[in-house]
């Protein structure tokens, strides 16, 4: 698939990223590149193939889902304005 300037100036825009005039036709050129490699990789066979999480076999650590305070109460309520009891003061909005 070749990628046009045209269509590599509307991707640019889309992808609010300034390309100058001049470097549209780069542009182009190796969008259609991608788009090449990616046509590779779809002939590629690969029924009955599970997905992998890493090169090596290996399982993903992990870690307990507990809920904890972070035991920095007192490094995040250093920089507040105002703080009473462990916790951020803030003004009554409702009166």
């Amino acid at each position: 698939m070749s990628i046009d300037i045209a269509t590599a100036a509307k991707v640019a825009k889309l992808a609010r990223i300034r390309v100058e005039e001049d470097q549209l036709p780069k542009l182009a050129e190796q969008l259609s590149g991608i788009l090449g490699f990616m046509e590779q990789l779809n002939e590629v066979n690969v029924d009955g193939i599970e997905p992998m999480v890493s090169v090596t076999p290996m399982r993903l650590v992990r870690r307990k889902d507990a809920v904890t305070d972070g035991n920095i109460q007192a490094q995040v309520l250093k920089n507040a304005p105002d703080a009473r009891e462990g916790f951020f003061a803030v003004p009554k909005v409702v009166e």
